[in-house]
């Protein structure tokens, strides 16, 4: 006899074989999509700076299923180890990826640049004490303040700053970027004739701490703020100080009014395999509430400008320079700052034309020169190029023979003013000895690198009239050619003037090294600076 089914018994059979169906349905569609929450980590190469990132990722992990291995390096070494192309890591997080492109397109491998995505933004600006910042603005006509008055204090001695190494970290970098590119004056990226000559050393000459990093540097400065006026660092930075209360004396934020690198903390996606979890990590960093957590925690600016910013972070940017697109650019800069570094000492050698034609209008153009030099040229540019302490200044004065030769070694503004007096003496004489001059120039030049080797020297010729007396230029380059290797080294920059013969004046500059500025067709003054800081 066959068992009769009830209703209860078909119902629970039923239910059973929807269940089971939906299982399948939901496993069938499990595997064949990407979970969302499944669990992945990734390695990351990352700025030693976004150490501050880490309180979030309990957040990540727990919203994302993502796990963040994080290796810290500063931003200009970790560029360098990318640029082979060997990555070791899943993702690439710098605080910007401007070293990295740079160094792909010297390589011809700028179309192998990764996926990139910013996530958050902090310029590298200027923190001063207050009583910095006040003289400072006594000083500036508008009261704002510009990468030319931080290089026109430090040059004069009355600005030491600290900050970080650029050739190892990208706070530091920026930050030369953007006085370089403040000195050069053309709004525009830096090209290579733009940085021909070291314009910065009286910037270099107020650096008296650096580190590595800019969390390192943060640190160093709080133990020694005593003695310094200012820190160049990410705004963040210099907020985040503030904010902890650590500085007995807090620090005034300065947004150089002639411009800001900025950084934008690009993530790079560097194993294209990672790449649903590389779009699940930006979304997540780029979505309003962890772009409000970063902002409050970080003390950096969100990408999006639509998201309220806290009070500390409302001040106006001001004017983003652009950063070099060519890498020999970065390596000059790099090398100046390295020279300067260095302890190398720099002396120049002013050869300048008493003779009698000098007189009048062209004598007082000399002195108002020299003056402008010595800081009472108040432009941008004559701010850049005025005379450093350190920096050793020999005037050798000629008429038909050497008339009198006398050097300062600038530690104050006594030095300058007896430059200034030597200058302002008359005793013209009625010849012109130049290339007799500039044979004697060189032996003083030869006798100064043989003392020290390390010793930059130049030579800066100014005549307004032909060679009328004294030895010619064939016999002094001859006898140039007989010097030692190191007084060879030694470069001469003329400066033609009145009815100074433009050719000879050209041939002798290129024969060592250097060129010509022309004065005839824009100051005496302009052409002075043209060749300021030129060396090598």
């Amino acid at each position: 006899m066959t068992a009769r089914r009830t209703p209860g018994r078909r119902r629970r059979r039923a239910l059973a074989a929807l269940t089971l169906a939906c299982l399948w349905v939901l496993a069938t569609f499990t595997a064949c999509s990407p979970g969302r929450d499944e669990p992945v980590t990734l390695r990351v190469l990352a700025g030693s700076e976004l150490a501050d990132m880490e309180p979030l990722f309990d957040d990540l992990r727990r919203e994302t299923g993502i796990t963040l291995t994080m290796e810290y390096r500063g931003t200009v070494e970790a560029a360098a180890s990318l640029a082979s192309g060997r990555y070791r890591h899943d993702l690439a997080w710098l605080s910007s990826s401007r070293p990295f492109q740079l160094l792909l397109k010297e390589s011809g491998r700028l179309a192998d640049s990764p996926l990139s995505t910013s996530t958050m933004r902090s310029p590298v600006v200027v923190g001063l004490k207050p009583e910095a910042a006040q003289r400072l603005r006594r000083a500036a006509p508008d009261g704002q303040l510009s990468w030319a008055d931080l290089a026109d204090a430090a040059a004069a001695g009355t600005l030491k700053y600290a900050m970080a190494d650029p050739r190892r970290s990208n706070s530091g970098l920026a930050a030369l970027v953007g006085v370089a590119t403040a000195a050069a004056g053309t709004g525009g990226a830096l090209r290579p004739e733009d940085v021909s000559c070291d314009r910065l050393r009286g910037f270099f000459s107020g650096h008296a701490l650096t580190e590595d990093s800019s969390g390192r540097l943060a640190d160093a400065y709080a133990r020694g703020e005593a003695g310094l006026d200012a820190l160049i660092t990410y705004e963040s930075e210099l907020l985040a100080l503030n904010r902890a209360g650590t500085l007995r004396t807090p620090l005034e934020i300065v947004y150089p009014k002639d411009g800001i690198v900025l950084s934008d903390y690009p993530l790079m996606l560097l194993d294209p395999a990672k790449r649903d979890a590389y779009d699940r990590l930006t979304s997540w960093l780029r979505s309003e509430p962890v772009q409000q957590k970063i902002m409050e925690r970080t003390l950096r600016r969100p990408v999006d400008p639509d998201i309220t910013r806290i009070p500390s972070l409302r001040a106006p940017l001001g004017n983003a320079l652009y950063f070099p697109d060519s890498q020999a650019v970065v390596d000059r800069l790099l090398a100046d700052y390295g020279s300067a570094r260095s302890g190398r000492p720099a002396r120049v050698i002013f050869l300048l034309d008493f003779s009698t034609s000098m007189r009048g209008e062209r004598i007082a153009n000399l002195r108002a020169t020299m003056a402008g030099l010595s800081g009472a040229d108040d432009s941008s540019s004559g701010k850049f190029t005025r005379f450093h302490q350190g920096e050793t200044l020999t005037v050798l004065r000629f008429g038909g023979r050497v008339l009198d030769e006398r050097s300062v070694t600038y530690t104050g503004a006594p030095d300058l003013d007896r430059l200034r007096g030597f200058v302002a003496e008359d005793g013209f004489d009625p010849g012109t000895a130049v290339w007799s001059a500039l044979d004697h120039a060189y032996r003083t030049a030869a006798d100064a690198v043989a003392k020290d080797s390390g010793q930059r020297v130049s030579i800066v010729l100014m005549t307004d009239g032909e060679n009328n007396a004294g030895i010619s230029l064939d016999t002094f380059l001859a006898r140039y050619a007989a010097l030692p290797p190191a007084a060879r080294a030694v470069r001469t920059y003329t400066v033609r003037y009145g009815e100074a013969d433009p050719q000879e004046l050209d041939r002798a500059a290129r024969a060592t090294g250097g060129h010509m500025a022309d004065a005839t067709g824009q100051s005496l003054l302009k052409a002075f600076k043209e060749i300021r800081g030129c060396h090598e």
